[in-house]
């Protein structure tokens, strides 16, 4: 509880910790909103490919003109003031550079830019849990050889069940389950850019669709997004994903303890010590009252007979044997809580959270029956969705990575539902993702 403290002395000392942001997206302006106003921080550049929307996004989270007029990183290192370039091997080149941001969401650009940073000593904060979910296993062993820090991003859902995770067993509990809301219905998997609209427009304030990225949250409905964030919370925790993946079962904030349970003591769990994503949707559509749609949670297990009874005195919220409970966080702030992975990357050298192991993986599945010369169009897409998957299985079966299923054809018809394998796809191996990718599999297998 110091880095507010570590902050401020370097403030006093003039030696701020310098960040650079790649990606001046949404999680970038939440971030960049907080960052100006934090002691101790000092952007001092940020790389976007389109220059004039990224003075627009700053200008929305209150940073005055002033603020990025400099000329050059040299001229923003000594004035304090923030260079904005479409380059990020600039930015990342610069002079006096503590921390990378991505924000990308891009993974193969993701793994670029990381290894970009680790080879000029940047510690890396990785914002693209689309990179981490296709190769952040061997991203983190790469920047722990370099005596450098790769960490997830504090505020997005995966780095906050890290905590949950870790609070647990620090304590001594053993985890029966961790993860997240969101809000799903079995054919959301379904869903394409053209037909999210509708369900979006049930529940978000939203008029116009053309002031979103409708492939971006249709990510969020269509469980893409779901067990790329599962994943990267079994890679950096230990957790083992269930033997189908993600079942979405509907949960309020009081049930958790009883649904995310192993099936052997009544809940709906393939085994324990796992992930799981509960749906603020019952399976008629109604909503689940006191839902968890933005929130986080750890179930534990009490190992004696007094650990339960505890759980009673203190109102835990157990399930009805009294053997489970749960803890939960009811909502996140993503980019505007992104400071705390910055400051403890730059002051501690600790990650919030980081792949200590490849446990899990995201396959591509199929959305609908497609045909032999069919293009694949990647994460939010008409042609896929990503299903969680141990990753033991995933290499066993030689399944698709989500990360590379985009702008690759089709050699042969795949049905709806399957989980498609390396051979169903034509690969350019001379792809620098590809070849990472299949790196981090030999040296995890």
């Amino acid at each position: 509880m110091n880095l507010a403290r570590m902050l401020g002395k370097r403030a006093e000392d003039d030696r701020p910790v310098r960040v650079g942001l790649i990606g001046g997206g949404k999680f970038g302006s939440m971030y960049l909103t907080q960052a100006r106003l934090t002691t101790g921080i000092h952007v001092l550049g940020i790389a976007d490919l389109d220059i004039r929307r990224l003075r627009g996004t700053l200008r929305r989270a209150g940073w005055p003109d002033e603020q990025t007029d400099t000329a050059s990183f040299s001229d923003a290192l000594g004035s304090g003031r923030t260079f904005l370039t479409d380059s990020a091997e600039a930015l990342i080149a610069a002079d006096g550079l503590d921390v990378l941001i991505d924000a990308t969401g891009d993974p193969a650009a993701g793994i670029r830019h990381c290894l970009a940073a680790i080879r000029n000593g940047r510690h890396v904060v990785m914002v693209n849990v689309e990179a981490d979910a296709l190769a952040g296993p061997l991203l983190a062993c790469r920047a722990q050889a370099a005596g450098l820090v790769y960490s997830l991003a504090w505020g997005d859902q995966p780095a906050l069940i890290a905590e949950h995770v870790d609070w647990a067993r620090t304590c001594g509990f053993e985890v029966v389950c961790a993860g997240k809301g969101t809000r799903y219905l079995p054919h959301y998997h379904q869903l394409t850019p053209d037909t999210v609209w509708e369900t979006l427009q049930s529940y978000l304030a939203l008029k116009d669709p053309s002031q979103i990225n409708l492939k971006m949250f249709n990510s969020f409905l269509d469980g893409t997004k779901s067990g790329i964030e599962m994943t990267a919370v079994c890679n950096a925790t230990g957790l083992i994903p269930q033997d189908d993946g993600l079942g979405f079962p509907p949960a309020s904030r009081f049930e958790l303890s009883s649904v995310c349970r192993p099936k052997e003591y009544g809940g709906t769990l393939s085994r324990t010590g796992t992930t799981e994503v509960v749906s603020s949707l019952a399976r008629d559509g109604s909503d689940v009252p006191h839902h968890l749609a933005m929130g986080t949670y750890v179930v534990i297990e009490a190992q004696t007979d007094y650990a339960r009874q505890c759980f009673t005195e203190y109102h835990m919220l157990e399930d009805d044997s009294g053997r489970f409970a749960a803890l939960y966080r009811p909502t996140h702030m993503i980019g505007m809580e992104l400071g705390v992975s910055v400051a403890s990357a730059a002051l501690r050298r600790e990650p919030t959270g980081a792949p200590v192991g490849f446990h899990s993986d995201v396959v591509a599945t199929a959305k609908k029956p497609m045909k032999a010369g069919d293009m694949l169009d990647g994460e939010g897409g008409f042609t896929v969705w990503g299903k969680q998957c141990p990753a033991s299985v995933s290499l066993a079966r030689g399944h698709l990575p989500l990360g590379l299923a985009h702008h690759v054809t089709l050699t042969r018809d795949v049905a709806e539902g399957q989980m498609l394998t390396w051979d169903d796809v034509v690969i350019d191996e001379t792809d620098d993702a590809y070849r990472f990718r299949r790196e981090m599999e030999q040296a995890f297998a």
